[in-house]
Protein backbone atom coordinates (compact mmCIF):
# COMPACT_ATOMS: atom_id res chain seq x y z
CA UNK A 1 0.00 0.00 0.00
CA UNK A 2 0.80 3.32 -0.79
CA UNK A 3 0.18 4.91 2.14
CA UNK A 4 -0.48 3.94 5.95
CA UNK A 5 -2.55 5.77 8.85
CA UNK A 6 -0.82 7.18 11.55
CA UNK A 7 -2.41 8.92 14.91
CA UNK A 8 -0.70 10.94 17.10
CA UNK A 9 -1.85 10.47 20.81
CA UNK A 10 -0.24 13.88 21.83
CA UNK A 11 -2.33 15.22 18.82
CA UNK A 12 -5.92 13.71 19.87
CA UNK A 13 -5.35 14.92 23.74
CA UNK A 14 -5.42 18.51 22.51
CA UNK A 15 -8.58 18.13 20.80
CA UNK A 16 -10.25 16.12 23.32
CA UNK A 17 -9.30 18.22 26.33
CA UNK A 18 -6.99 17.73 29.30
CA UNK A 19 -8.36 14.56 30.15
CA UNK A 20 -8.55 12.96 27.37
CA UNK A 21 -4.97 11.16 27.19
CA UNK A 22 -6.34 7.63 27.85
CA UNK A 23 -9.36 7.83 25.20
CA UNK A 24 -6.44 9.22 22.78
CA UNK A 25 -4.10 6.32 23.63
CA UNK A 26 -7.02 4.14 23.08
CA UNK A 27 -8.27 5.35 19.51
CA UNK A 28 -4.36 5.74 18.32
CA UNK A 29 -4.08 1.74 19.54
CA UNK A 30 -7.02 0.86 17.69
CA UNK A 31 -6.26 2.59 14.67
CA UNK A 32 -2.72 0.94 14.82
CA UNK A 33 -4.32 -1.97 14.45
CA UNK A 34 -6.42 -1.34 11.51
CA UNK A 35 -3.44 -0.37 10.18
CA UNK A 36 -1.28 -3.46 10.39
CA UNK A 37 -4.60 -5.46 9.30
CA UNK A 38 -4.16 -3.23 5.73
CA UNK A 39 -0.74 -3.80 5.47
CA UNK A 40 -1.21 -7.76 6.39
CA UNK A 41 -3.98 -7.47 3.01
CA UNK A 42 -1.57 -5.62 0.86
CA UNK A 43 0.96 -8.40 1.63
CA UNK A 44 -1.31 -11.55 1.13
CA UNK A 45 -2.70 -10.14 -2.08
CA UNK A 46 0.37 -9.39 -3.72
CA UNK A 47 2.00 -12.79 -2.83
CA UNK A 48 -1.55 -14.64 -3.69
CA UNK A 49 -1.06 -12.75 -7.15
CA UNK A 50 2.45 -13.57 -7.54
CA UNK A 51 2.07 -17.05 -6.61
CA UNK A 52 -1.13 -17.46 -9.29
CA UNK A 53 1.67 -15.95 -11.71
CA UNK A 54 3.66 -18.12 -11.00
CA UNK A 55 1.30 -21.36 -11.27
CA UNK A 56 0.47 -19.81 -14.94
CA UNK A 57 4.23 -19.80 -15.99
CA UNK A 58 4.92 -23.25 -14.89
CA UNK A 59 1.94 -24.34 -16.40
CA UNK A 60 3.78 -23.44 -20.18
CA UNK A 61 6.05 -26.32 -19.22
CA UNK A 62 3.09 -28.88 -20.60
CA UNK A 63 2.58 -26.07 -23.20
CA UNK A 64 6.45 -26.14 -23.95
CA UNK A 65 5.92 -30.40 -23.99
CA UNK A 66 2.90 -30.35 -26.49
CA UNK A 67 4.44 -28.14 -28.48
CA UNK A 68 7.84 -29.86 -28.98
CA UNK A 69 6.02 -33.55 -29.00
CA UNK A 70 3.95 -32.48 -31.75
CA UNK A 71 6.77 -30.70 -33.77
CA UNK A 72 8.98 -33.98 -33.58
CA UNK A 73 8.79 -37.20 -35.75
CA UNK A 74 6.45 -39.64 -33.79
CA UNK A 75 9.87 -41.97 -33.12
CA UNK A 76 11.14 -39.59 -30.62
CA UNK A 77 8.40 -38.61 -28.78
CA UNK A 78 8.84 -39.95 -25.70
CA UNK A 79 12.76 -38.85 -25.57
CA UNK A 80 11.37 -35.00 -26.34
CA UNK A 81 8.44 -35.19 -23.82
CA UNK A 82 11.51 -36.59 -21.05
CA UNK A 83 13.26 -33.84 -21.67
CA UNK A 84 10.71 -31.26 -21.03
CA UNK A 85 9.76 -32.82 -17.54
CA UNK A 86 13.53 -33.09 -16.29
CA UNK A 87 14.07 -29.56 -17.78
CA UNK A 88 11.86 -28.78 -14.64
CA UNK A 89 13.42 -31.42 -12.28
CA UNK A 90 16.87 -30.11 -12.87
CA UNK A 91 16.59 -26.53 -13.27
CA UNK A 92 14.61 -26.66 -9.46
CA UNK A 93 17.60 -28.00 -7.88
CA UNK A 94 19.88 -26.08 -9.64
CA UNK A 95 18.12 -22.72 -9.07
CA UNK A 96 17.36 -23.51 -5.83
CA UNK A 97 21.06 -24.29 -4.91
CA UNK A 98 22.88 -21.72 -7.71
CA UNK A 99 20.81 -20.13 -9.48
CA UNK A 100 18.81 -18.00 -7.48
CA UNK A 101 21.59 -16.79 -5.38
CA UNK A 102 23.96 -15.24 -8.76
CA UNK A 103 20.54 -13.81 -9.56
CA UNK A 104 18.81 -11.81 -6.53
CA UNK A 105 21.32 -12.56 -4.08
CA UNK A 106 21.92 -9.30 -2.66
CA UNK A 107 23.77 -7.08 -1.46
CA UNK A 108 26.42 -7.73 -4.53
CA UNK A 109 28.63 -6.71 -7.21
CA UNK A 110 27.39 -5.58 -11.02
CA UNK A 111 28.14 -8.80 -12.54
CA UNK A 112 26.90 -11.56 -10.30
CA UNK A 113 24.84 -12.06 -6.99
CA UNK A 114 26.82 -14.29 -3.69
CA UNK A 115 23.82 -14.68 -1.08
CA UNK A 116 20.99 -16.48 -0.75
CA UNK A 117 22.85 -20.47 -2.06
CA UNK A 118 20.72 -22.69 -1.41
CA UNK A 119 17.57 -20.14 -0.04
CA UNK A 120 19.66 -19.51 3.19
CA UNK A 121 18.88 -16.14 4.92
CA UNK A 122 15.88 -16.53 3.34
CA UNK A 123 12.68 -14.68 3.14
CA UNK A 124 13.99 -11.43 3.64
CA UNK A 125 12.18 -7.97 3.57
CA UNK A 126 12.79 -7.61 0.15
CA UNK A 127 11.79 -11.50 -1.73
CA UNK A 128 9.71 -14.04 -0.33
CA UNK A 129 9.15 -17.82 -1.33
CA UNK A 130 6.80 -16.38 -4.04
CA UNK A 131 9.82 -14.82 -5.49
CA UNK A 132 11.95 -17.77 -5.98
CA UNK A 133 9.10 -19.56 -7.30
CA UNK A 134 8.18 -17.18 -10.08
CA UNK A 135 11.81 -16.88 -10.72
CA UNK A 136 12.43 -20.64 -10.71
CA UNK A 137 9.63 -21.36 -13.57
CA UNK A 138 10.93 -18.55 -15.82
CA UNK A 139 14.38 -20.13 -15.40
CA UNK A 140 13.00 -23.49 -16.60
CA UNK A 141 11.10 -21.87 -19.57
CA UNK A 142 14.74 -20.86 -20.92
CA UNK A 143 15.79 -24.15 -20.92
CA UNK A 144 12.96 -25.35 -22.53
CA UNK A 145 13.35 -22.98 -25.34
CA UNK A 146 16.87 -24.74 -26.24
CA UNK A 147 15.66 -28.35 -25.77
CA UNK A 148 13.65 -27.78 -28.95
CA UNK A 149 16.49 -26.87 -31.28
CA UNK A 150 18.92 -29.96 -30.46
CA UNK A 151 15.68 -32.39 -30.60
CA UNK A 152 15.58 -35.68 -32.08
CA UNK A 153 19.75 -36.05 -32.38
CA UNK A 154 20.88 -35.30 -28.47
CA UNK A 155 22.19 -37.69 -26.05
CA UNK A 156 20.10 -37.77 -23.10
CA UNK A 157 23.39 -36.73 -20.89
CA UNK A 158 23.63 -33.92 -22.70
CA UNK A 159 20.35 -32.97 -21.96
CA UNK A 160 21.20 -33.15 -17.98
CA UNK A 161 24.48 -31.45 -18.89
CA UNK A 162 23.10 -28.35 -20.30
CA UNK A 163 19.76 -27.61 -18.73
CA UNK A 164 21.25 -27.84 -15.24
CA UNK A 165 24.08 -25.69 -16.04
CA UNK A 166 22.08 -23.24 -17.84
CA UNK A 167 19.57 -23.11 -15.23
CA UNK A 168 21.93 -23.01 -12.30
CA UNK A 169 24.59 -20.38 -13.82
CA UNK A 170 24.33 -18.86 -17.26
CA UNK A 171 20.38 -18.02 -17.10
CA UNK A 172 20.93 -16.53 -13.93
CA UNK A 173 24.02 -14.23 -14.46
CA UNK A 174 21.58 -12.65 -16.98
CA UNK A 175 18.71 -12.17 -15.15
CA UNK A 176 21.16 -10.44 -12.65
CA UNK A 177 22.10 -7.88 -14.97
CA UNK A 178 19.19 -6.57 -16.16
CA UNK A 179 16.27 -7.58 -13.11
CA UNK A 180 18.05 -7.09 -9.86
CA UNK A 181 18.38 -3.86 -8.23
CA UNK A 182 22.61 -4.39 -8.17
CA UNK A 183 22.65 -5.17 -11.71
CA UNK A 184 25.18 -3.14 -13.93
CA UNK A 185 22.63 -2.44 -16.97
CA UNK A 186 19.12 -2.91 -14.73
CA UNK A 187 16.94 -0.36 -14.74
CA UNK A 188 16.06 -0.71 -10.82
CA UNK A 189 19.64 0.12 -9.50
CA UNK A 190 18.96 2.47 -6.56
CA UNK A 191 22.76 4.39 -6.68
CA UNK A 192 21.22 6.33 -9.68
CA UNK A 193 24.28 4.90 -11.89
CA UNK A 194 21.83 3.49 -14.59
CA UNK A 195 23.28 2.77 -18.11
CA UNK A 196 22.57 5.41 -20.79
CA UNK A 197 20.50 7.39 -17.42
CA UNK A 198 17.95 4.67 -18.30
CA UNK A 199 18.90 1.23 -17.67
CA UNK A 200 18.18 -2.02 -20.02
CA UNK A 201 13.87 -2.00 -20.29
CA UNK A 202 13.55 -6.07 -20.82
CA UNK A 203 10.08 -6.20 -18.71
CA UNK A 204 9.23 -9.55 -18.95
CA UNK A 205 12.33 -11.17 -20.91
CA UNK A 206 12.22 -10.16 -24.11
CA UNK A 207 16.05 -10.59 -23.97
CA UNK A 208 16.79 -12.11 -20.67
CA UNK A 209 14.47 -15.45 -21.41
CA UNK A 210 13.61 -15.97 -25.05
CA UNK A 211 16.95 -14.43 -26.57
CA UNK A 212 19.28 -16.20 -23.93
CA UNK A 213 16.72 -19.44 -24.88
CA UNK A 214 17.13 -19.16 -28.12
CA UNK A 215 20.77 -18.35 -28.49
CA UNK A 216 21.89 -21.47 -26.50
CA UNK A 217 19.71 -23.90 -28.92
CA UNK A 218 21.52 -22.10 -31.91
CA UNK A 219 24.84 -22.98 -31.12
CA UNK A 220 23.50 -26.23 -29.91
CA UNK A 221 22.10 -27.19 -32.98
CA UNK A 222 25.07 -25.12 -35.44
CA UNK A 223 27.32 -27.24 -33.29
CA UNK A 224 25.74 -30.99 -33.49
CA UNK A 225 24.80 -30.38 -37.38
CA UNK A 226 21.71 -31.10 -39.01
CA UNK A 227 19.26 -33.88 -38.34
CA UNK A 228 19.78 -37.10 -40.99
CA UNK A 229 17.87 -36.22 -44.11
CA UNK A 230 16.76 -32.94 -43.52
CA UNK A 231 18.81 -31.56 -46.48
CA UNK A 232 19.54 -34.16 -49.64
CA UNK A 233 22.91 -34.21 -51.20
CA UNK A 234 22.40 -31.36 -53.59
CA UNK A 235 22.05 -28.91 -50.17
CA UNK A 236 18.37 -28.82 -50.68
CA UNK A 237 15.95 -28.87 -47.58
CA UNK A 238 13.62 -31.44 -47.31
CA UNK A 239 10.61 -31.36 -44.81
CA UNK A 240 10.81 -33.67 -41.74
CA UNK A 241 7.46 -32.56 -40.57
CA UNK A 242 6.23 -33.18 -36.79
CA UNK A 243 3.87 -35.99 -36.58
CA UNK A 244 1.06 -34.25 -34.72
CA UNK A 245 -0.39 -31.12 -36.20
CA UNK A 246 -3.24 -30.86 -33.01
CA UNK A 247 -0.42 -31.33 -30.37
CA UNK A 248 1.15 -28.25 -31.76
CA UNK A 249 -2.05 -26.03 -31.25
CA UNK A 250 -2.78 -27.68 -28.32
CA UNK A 251 0.88 -26.42 -26.57
CA UNK A 252 0.41 -23.47 -28.79
CA UNK A 253 -3.42 -22.48 -26.74
CA UNK A 254 -1.10 -23.66 -23.52
CA UNK A 255 1.42 -21.72 -23.70
CA UNK A 256 -0.94 -18.66 -24.80
CA UNK A 257 -2.61 -19.23 -21.53
CA UNK A 258 0.39 -19.21 -19.56
CA UNK A 259 1.81 -15.73 -20.94
CA UNK A 260 -0.97 -14.07 -19.26
CA UNK A 261 1.65 -15.11 -15.93
CA UNK A 262 4.58 -14.43 -17.88
CA UNK A 263 3.92 -10.89 -18.84
CA UNK A 264 0.63 -9.32 -16.67
CA UNK A 265 2.72 -11.61 -13.78
CA UNK A 266 6.61 -9.57 -14.06
CA UNK A 267 5.31 -6.74 -12.10
CA UNK A 268 4.84 -9.18 -9.27
CA UNK A 269 2.58 -7.04 -7.05
CA UNK A 270 -0.68 -5.73 -7.96
CA UNK A 271 -1.77 -3.82 -5.48
CA UNK A 272 0.28 -0.46 -5.88
CA UNK A 273 -1.67 3.18 -6.12
CA UNK A 274 -0.04 5.16 -8.57
CA UNK A 275 -2.91 8.34 -8.15
CA UNK A 276 -4.77 7.54 -5.15
CA UNK A 277 -8.53 7.40 -5.24
CA UNK A 278 -8.71 6.72 -8.93
CA UNK A 279 -8.77 3.86 -11.32
CA UNK A 280 -5.05 4.69 -11.80
CA UNK A 281 -3.34 1.96 -10.33
CA UNK A 282 -1.28 -0.84 -11.11
CA UNK A 283 -3.89 -3.58 -11.50
CA UNK A 284 -4.88 -1.00 -14.74
CA UNK A 285 -1.47 -1.68 -15.89
CA UNK A 286 -1.32 -5.00 -15.49
CA UNK A 287 -4.50 -5.39 -17.51
CA UNK A 288 -2.87 -3.02 -20.18
CA UNK A 289 -0.08 -5.91 -20.25
CA UNK A 290 -2.49 -8.25 -21.05
CA UNK A 291 -3.84 -6.16 -23.84
CA UNK A 292 -0.69 -5.77 -25.46
CA UNK A 293 0.57 -9.37 -24.87
CA UNK A 294 -2.91 -10.57 -26.87
CA UNK A 295 -2.61 -7.81 -29.94
CA UNK A 296 0.92 -8.24 -30.71
CA UNK A 297 0.30 -12.35 -30.65
CA UNK A 298 -2.98 -12.03 -32.55
CA UNK A 299 -1.20 -9.55 -35.26
CA UNK A 300 1.82 -12.10 -35.64
CA UNK A 301 -0.55 -14.74 -36.27
CA UNK A 302 -2.39 -13.55 -39.23
CA UNK A 303 0.42 -11.97 -40.80
CA UNK A 304 2.40 -14.98 -40.76
CA UNK A 305 -1.13 -16.87 -42.07
CA UNK A 306 -0.81 -14.77 -45.14
CA UNK A 307 2.96 -14.52 -45.25
CA UNK A 308 3.26 -17.91 -45.89
CA UNK A 309 0.32 -18.45 -47.94
CA UNK A 310 2.18 -15.84 -50.75
CA UNK A 311 4.93 -17.65 -50.30
CA UNK A 312 4.21 -21.69 -50.41
CA UNK A 313 0.42 -21.30 -51.48
CA UNK A 314 -1.02 -23.13 -47.93
CA UNK A 315 -3.09 -22.00 -44.89
CA UNK A 316 -0.52 -23.94 -42.30
CA UNK A 317 -1.36 -24.20 -38.60
CA UNK A 318 2.06 -24.81 -37.49
CA UNK A 319 3.21 -21.94 -39.41
CA UNK A 320 0.82 -19.99 -37.66
CA UNK A 321 1.27 -20.96 -34.13
CA UNK A 322 5.10 -20.51 -33.98
CA UNK A 323 4.12 -16.71 -35.92
CA UNK A 324 1.96 -16.35 -32.47
CA UNK A 325 4.36 -17.61 -29.89
CA UNK A 326 6.77 -15.04 -32.05
CA UNK A 327 4.62 -12.29 -31.34
CA UNK A 328 4.37 -12.95 -28.02
CA UNK A 329 8.24 -13.31 -27.54
CA UNK A 330 8.57 -10.00 -28.65
CA UNK A 331 5.79 -8.01 -27.10
CA UNK A 332 7.64 -9.43 -23.92
CA UNK A 333 10.25 -6.88 -23.54
CA UNK A 334 8.30 -3.82 -23.53
CA UNK A 335 4.25 -5.30 -22.55
CA UNK A 336 3.91 -2.90 -19.92
CA UNK A 337 5.27 0.56 -21.43
CA UNK A 338 4.07 0.57 -24.79
CA UNK A 339 0.13 1.25 -26.07
CA UNK A 340 -1.94 -1.52 -27.69
CA UNK A 341 -1.57 0.60 -30.69
CA UNK A 342 2.46 -0.35 -31.18
CA UNK A 343 1.67 -3.78 -30.11
CA UNK A 344 0.12 -4.56 -33.54
CA UNK A 345 3.55 -2.66 -34.76
CA UNK A 346 5.27 -5.28 -32.94
CA UNK A 347 3.71 -8.27 -33.60
CA UNK A 348 3.25 -7.39 -37.82
CA UNK A 349 7.72 -6.83 -37.91
CA UNK A 350 8.06 -10.36 -35.49
CA UNK A 351 6.63 -11.99 -38.18
CA UNK A 352 8.46 -10.72 -40.57
CA UNK A 353 11.69 -11.45 -38.49
CA UNK A 354 10.44 -14.96 -38.16
CA UNK A 355 9.82 -16.01 -41.95
CA UNK A 356 13.04 -13.88 -42.79
CA UNK A 357 14.78 -15.92 -40.22
CA UNK A 358 13.65 -18.81 -41.63
CA UNK A 359 14.92 -18.68 -45.00
CA UNK A 360 18.31 -17.65 -43.63
CA UNK A 361 18.29 -20.76 -41.95
CA UNK A 362 17.13 -22.47 -44.94
CA UNK A 363 20.30 -20.39 -47.05
CA UNK A 364 22.57 -21.62 -43.98
CA UNK A 365 21.49 -25.49 -43.80
CA UNK A 366 20.61 -24.35 -40.03
CA UNK A 367 18.47 -27.29 -38.55
CA UNK A 368 15.94 -26.35 -35.86
CA UNK A 369 13.11 -28.53 -35.54
CA UNK A 370 10.91 -26.37 -33.59
CA UNK A 371 12.41 -22.61 -35.24
CA UNK A 372 13.17 -22.03 -31.85
CA UNK A 373 16.50 -20.02 -32.31
CA UNK A 374 14.67 -18.32 -34.98
CA UNK A 375 11.30 -17.76 -33.08
CA UNK A 376 12.87 -16.69 -29.47
CA UNK A 377 16.11 -15.20 -30.76
CA UNK A 378 15.34 -13.51 -33.60
CA UNK A 379 11.95 -12.24 -32.52
CA UNK A 380 13.30 -11.69 -28.63
CA UNK A 381 16.22 -9.24 -30.19
CA UNK A 382 13.63 -7.06 -32.18
CA UNK A 383 11.22 -6.91 -29.19
CA UNK A 384 14.03 -5.20 -27.29
CA UNK A 385 15.10 -2.93 -29.96
CA UNK A 386 11.00 -2.54 -30.16
CA UNK A 387 10.56 -1.07 -27.00
CA UNK A 388 13.54 1.41 -27.42
CA UNK A 389 11.16 2.89 -30.11
CA UNK A 390 7.82 2.88 -28.91
CA UNK A 391 8.18 3.03 -25.01
CA UNK A 392 6.15 5.69 -22.99
CA UNK A 393 8.07 7.81 -20.61
CA UNK A 394 4.56 8.13 -18.28
CA UNK A 395 4.35 4.31 -17.97
CA UNK A 396 9.06 4.09 -17.47
CA UNK A 397 7.97 6.42 -14.41
CA UNK A 398 4.99 4.31 -13.33
CA UNK A 399 7.21 0.79 -13.41
CA UNK A 400 10.76 1.92 -12.56
CA UNK A 401 10.18 5.14 -10.62
CA UNK A 402 9.78 9.10 -11.42
CA UNK A 403 13.21 10.03 -13.22
CA UNK A 404 12.92 13.66 -14.88
CA UNK A 405 13.75 13.84 -18.08
CA UNK A 406 14.01 9.82 -18.71
CA UNK A 407 14.99 8.65 -21.68
CA UNK A 408 11.90 6.99 -23.67
CA UNK A 409 11.14 5.45 -27.28
CA UNK A 410 13.02 7.21 -29.89
CA UNK A 411 9.88 7.75 -31.74
CA UNK A 412 7.64 8.87 -29.05
CA UNK A 413 10.57 11.79 -28.55
CA UNK A 414 12.21 9.97 -25.77
CA UNK A 415 15.86 10.53 -27.72
CA UNK A 416 18.54 7.74 -28.79
CA UNK A 417 19.59 6.73 -25.29
CA UNK A 418 16.78 3.60 -24.29
CA UNK A 419 18.28 2.53 -28.48
CA UNK A 420 21.42 2.47 -27.20
CA UNK A 421 21.00 0.40 -24.02
CA UNK A 422 18.79 -1.78 -25.66
CA UNK A 423 21.54 -2.36 -28.59
CA UNK A 424 23.85 -3.06 -25.61
CA UNK A 425 22.05 -5.90 -24.01
CA UNK A 426 21.33 -7.62 -27.47
CA UNK A 427 25.18 -7.49 -27.87
CA UNK A 428 26.00 -8.61 -23.97
CA UNK A 429 23.70 -11.56 -24.22
CA UNK A 430 24.80 -12.74 -27.42
CA UNK A 431 28.33 -12.68 -26.32
CA UNK A 432 27.67 -14.43 -22.95
CA UNK A 433 25.71 -17.42 -24.20
CA UNK A 434 27.89 -17.88 -26.62
CA UNK A 435 30.85 -18.10 -24.60
CA UNK A 436 29.51 -20.37 -22.10
CA UNK A 437 26.97 -22.37 -24.12
CA UNK A 438 28.46 -22.58 -27.38
CA UNK A 439 31.99 -23.64 -25.05
CA UNK A 440 29.72 -26.04 -23.44
CA UNK A 441 28.07 -27.67 -26.60
CA UNK A 442 31.65 -28.10 -28.01
CA UNK A 443 33.24 -29.57 -25.45
CA UNK A 444 30.00 -32.26 -25.13
CA UNK A 445 30.63 -32.99 -28.52
CA UNK A 446 34.74 -33.61 -28.10
CA UNK A 447 33.67 -35.64 -25.15
CA UNK A 448 31.67 -37.89 -27.88
CA UNK A 449 28.55 -37.14 -25.30
CA UNK A 450 26.02 -34.66 -28.10
CA UNK A 451 25.02 -36.42 -30.85
CA UNK A 452 23.66 -40.06 -30.56
CA UNK A 453 24.83 -42.37 -33.52
CA UNK A 454 23.33 -42.32 -37.22
CA UNK A 455 21.82 -45.79 -36.46
CA UNK A 456 19.79 -44.98 -33.65
CA UNK A 457 18.79 -41.46 -35.08
CA UNK A 458 17.31 -43.30 -37.90
CA UNK A 459 15.31 -45.89 -35.63
CA UNK A 460 14.47 -43.16 -33.15
CA UNK A 461 15.27 -41.93 -30.04
CA UNK A 462 12.34 -43.81 -28.07
CA UNK A 463 12.88 -47.63 -29.02
CA UNK A 464 17.04 -46.97 -28.71
CA UNK A 465 17.08 -45.35 -25.62
CA UNK A 466 13.68 -45.48 -24.07
CA UNK A 467 12.55 -48.96 -24.12
CA UNK A 468 9.73 -48.52 -26.85
CA UNK A 469 7.26 -45.98 -28.56
CA UNK A 470 5.45 -43.07 -27.41
CA UNK A 471 2.51 -44.96 -29.85
CA UNK A 472 1.53 -48.47 -30.70
CA UNK A 473 2.52 -50.06 -33.59
CA UNK A 474 1.76 -53.08 -35.92
CA UNK A 475 4.29 -52.94 -38.73
CA UNK A 476 4.93 -56.37 -38.17
CA UNK A 477 1.69 -57.68 -38.14
CA UNK A 478 -0.61 -57.52 -40.69
CA UNK A 479 -3.31 -58.93 -38.75
CA UNK A 480 -3.09 -55.68 -36.65
CA UNK A 481 -2.91 -53.91 -39.94
CA UNK A 482 -6.09 -50.45 -40.04
CA UNK A 483 -8.21 -50.66 -43.21
CA UNK A 484 -7.53 -47.99 -45.48
CA UNK A 485 -10.50 -46.51 -46.87
CA UNK A 486 -9.98 -45.33 -50.31
CA UNK A 487 -12.21 -43.05 -52.58
CA UNK A 488 -15.78 -44.30 -53.67
CA UNK A 489 -16.30 -43.50 -57.25
CA UNK A 490 -19.86 -43.44 -58.82
CA UNK A 491 -20.19 -45.53 -61.99
CA UNK A 492 -22.69 -44.88 -64.64
CA UNK A 493 -25.64 -47.30 -63.85
CA UNK A 494 -25.33 -51.09 -65.51
CA UNK A 495 -27.88 -52.16 -68.14
CA UNK A 496 -29.78 -53.69 -65.67
CA UNK A 497 -30.51 -50.02 -63.83
CA UNK A 498 -28.44 -51.20 -60.69
CA UNK A 499 -26.00 -48.56 -59.56
CA UNK A 500 -22.53 -50.07 -58.75
CA UNK A 501 -19.21 -48.66 -56.91
CA UNK A 502 -15.66 -49.07 -56.44
CA UNK A 503 -14.04 -48.99 -53.21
Amino acid sequence: MSGSLSCSAADLAVLLGPNATAAADYICGQLSTVNNKFTDVAFAVDNTYLLFSAYLVFSMQLGFAMLCAGSVRAKNTMNIMLTNVLDAAAGGLFYYLFGYAFAFGSPSNGFIGKHNFGLKDFPSASADYSNFLYQWAFAIAAAGITSGSIAERTQFVAYLIYSSFLTGFVYPVVSHWFWSADGWASPFRTDGDLLFSTGAIDFAGSGVVHMVGGIAGLWGALIEGPRLGRFDNGGRAIALRGHSASLVVLGTFLLWFGWYGFNPGSFNKILVTYESGTINGQWSAVGRTAVTTTLAGCTAALTTLFGKRLLSGHWNVTDVCNGLLGGFAAITGGCSVVEPWAAIICGFVAALVLLGCNKLAEKLKYDDPLEAAQLHGGCGAWGLIFTALFAREKYLNQIYGEKPGRPHGLFMGGGGKLLGAQLIQILVITGWVSATMGTLFFILKKMKLLRISAEDEMAGMDMTRHGGFAYMYYDDDESHKAIQLRKVEHRSPSPSGVTTTSV
